[in-house]
């Protein structure tokens, strides 16, 4: 994996658009006092590289009618089916998230559903015909927190 050599300015500009997605490029400019052509240039040089893979809104599931997240760890019938089985995830709107793992799981994925009813029609109607051996779900009561890495880009020792 390739790691990139970012600057004191990248860093910063990183830890201002991390806090604050929406912070127009100029407001960046005048917090790191550089001119806005520059900032423009950073961004899409760390865009280019894949350190920002975009911006997004996020959703409260909960305001939209999805009351259950879900994490279920998927047991495949053979390793042979990993492409596939992700591919089939992927078509699932209800799949948020899918990570192949250690452990016991061979992937792990989250769920919303509107409500359990729901999300047992899902892992029913859904999940059991791509052939899996089985699953093990749990049901999230409340997201305690999300964050985003730490940008910190100095060499801990």
């Amino acid at each position: 994996m390739t790691h990139h050599q970012l600057d004191a300015l990248d860093e910063k500009i990183l830890k201002l658009i991390v806090s604050n997605a929406r912070m127009p490029f100029l407001e960046v400019a005048r917090e790191c006092n550089v001119s806005g052509a520059a900032i423009h240039q950073r961004i899409q040089k760390l865009t280019n590289l894949g350190v920002i893979k975009g911006s997004e809104y996020i959703i409260d599931n909960t305001k939209v009618g999805y009351e259950t997240c879900a994490y279920i760890g998927l047991f495949l019938k053979s390793p042979g089916q990993f492409g596939a089985v992700t591919k089939a995830l992927e078509e699932i709107p209800e799949v948020v998230e899918c990570h192949y793992t250690t452990g016991q799981y061979d992937l792990f994925i989250k769920i919303y559903a509107k409500n359990n009813q729901h999300l047992l029609n899902v892992i029913h109607n859904k999940l059991q015909p791509l052939g899996l051996a089985r699953t093990e779900s749990l049901i999230s009561f409340k997201e305690a927190f999300r964050k985003q890495i730490p940008i910190d880009f100095e060499e801990e020792e």
